[in-house]
């Protein structure tokens, strides 16, 4: 199973953050779209491509598995009600890589059936970006996750600031995603820096 090309997962809500946090060295970077009209998102979509091709980074698309497979985006991620919706096996025809999130065994298995190219589990930590249904995790999970997961690369998510990364990556994970850590700092660019920063020290 290939590795995940970073420890560091930026999660954004709009393609210019793709063009800031890719210019600024983040090379994993997921767009995150809801509730737009359909050419706003196919849009954003193909700008976001655009950015990610200009800074090299390996850009995932969250849910959107059809515009994904149209516009031919590096990755796709899926959570487990999408699922139930999805062609898993035009996806990966494609040869699209996918994530899938996880937050119990019953969909770590489900999210496993697929040889998916990495799971993600959250939240971790507890996180006010949305409502969840599901209880902080924690490091104790993450661990777990880890072994059960086998060779299949771990996704962090949910809670997670740069002074948690080294705890995460001491967990198991691959890479560690975070949303308002980024897109939410005073200054966005100098906090990629950091979190690569703290990567680095914490792989070392």
């Amino acid at each position: 199973m290939t590795r995940l090309i970073s420890p560091i997962y930026p999660v954004v809500d709009h393609p210019r953050w793709v063009e800031r946090l890719g210019g600024a060295g983040a090379r994993f970077i997921q767009l995150r779209l809801k509730d737009l009209p359909p050419e706003t998102l196919r849009a954003q979509v193909v700008e976001a491509q655009e950015a990610a091709a200009r800074h090299n980074v390996c850009l995932v698309l969250n849910d959107y598995w059809q515009l994904g497979i149209e516009l031919g985006v590096d990755y796709l991620h899926l959570g487990q009600e999408d699922l139930d919706t999805a062609d898993v096996a035009q996806i990966r025809a494609t040869g699209i890589r996918l994530g899938i999130s996880t937050h119990s065994h019953e969909e770590l298995d489900r999210a496993l059936s697929f040889a998916p190219d990495y799971v993600a589990l959250g939240p971790i930590w507890e996180t006010t970006l949305k409502k969840m249904v599901w209880a902080p995790q924690g490091l104790g999970r993450l661990r777990e996750w880890r072994r059960l997961c086998g060779e299949t690369p771990l996704v962090a998510i949910g809670g997670i600031t740069r002074d948690r990364l080294k705890s995460c990556l001491d967990a198991g994970a691959d890479s560690v995603a975070a949303v308002s850590d980024f897109i939410r700092a005073p200054d966005p660019e100098r906090q990629v820096a950091r979190w690569l920063a703290a990567a680095r020290q914490g792989a070392a």
